[in-house]
């Protein structure tokens, strides 16, 4: 096997264990911040004595608290995302860009990476008004066919790359407007690689409409995409081209100048 080959479930190097330990951590999220044993073992698809087992190992390390029959994250699991952040200081030093874009305009900005079928939030500079009925923090994951991060981060995917995500993601409509074909959605991503940006008007969320624009470094090593979002009934199209885009772009540009 190449090393840089994943592998496979069946194979004999693969620790199910542990890769269903993580899949428990994972069940716990916005919509269900507590759970019961049998709430865990429906969700992951486990059987209870299983579930029970993995609830129980990550209680006795700390990264669950038990509170009755109900489990719920601890702020433990908190460090197994430090480590991403603090070798990607980038995030880091991008904040005051998004920051300055969040003065100038008073509009919510933020910076997107790309994992699997989600955009990951690692940075972000929120308004005052909230804009989605979800709460949009560091660590927020989104689904990337429907966000302009994600959009602009799959454009820039290697061809045989963006095929295999188009092949088998899961396309659903979160409101009327949304795309849901994968032909519709390679034209849209052909577009966005051939623009430089990409506008995603009220297909996530109704009244949420947000663009976006890649940000590299100095060696033109893509480090994510930064994203303005805002109000479709506060900020017209005209407005998000006309004024929105170039701010992002300009950010982008000194981004890449102070990227190493």
């Amino acid at each position: 096997m190449n090393q840089d080959d994943k592998l496979n479930p069946d194979d004999r190097d693969f620790v199910t264990a542990l890769a269903s330990g993580l899949e428990v951590l994972q069940a716990f999220d916005q919509n269900s911040p507590r759970m019961t044993l049998s709430e865990v073992a429906a969700k992951t698809g486990m059987n209870r004595a299983k579930a029970r087992r993995f609830l129980l190992t990550l209680h006795a390390l700390d990264y669950l608290k038990k509170q009755h029959r109900h489990f719920e994250l601890t702020p433990k699991v908190l460090q197994l995302g430090h480590a991403f952040l603090s070798v990607n200081r980038y995030g880091t030093m991008i904040q005051p860009y998004l920051e300055d874009i969040t003065r100038q305009i008073n509009e919510s900005t933020s910076l997107g990476i790309l994992d699997g079928d989600e955009v990951v939030y690692i940075a972000r500079s929120a308004a005052e008004h909230r804009l989605m009925t979800i709460q949009l923090s560091v660590g927020t994951r989104l689904p990337a066919a429907y966000t302009s991060m994600g959009r602009v981060l799959l454009a820039q995917l290697p061809a045989a790359e963006q095929s295999a995500f188009l092949a088998q993601v899961r396309l659903q409509a979160h409101t009327e407007r949304s795309i849901v074909e994968p032909d519709e959605l390679q034209k849209q991503l052909e577009e966005v690689r051939r623009q430089g940006y990409a506008i995603v008007d009220q297909e996530l969320d109704s009244g949420l409409r947000s663009i976006a624009v890649p940000v590299f470094d100095q060696q033109g090593f893509l480090l994510g995409a930064i994203n303005i979002s805002t109000n479709a009934g506060r900020v017209n199209m005209e407005t998000l081209i006309g004024r929105f885009l170039p701010l992002l772009q300009e950010k982008a540009s000194l981004i890449r100048m102070a990227v190493s």
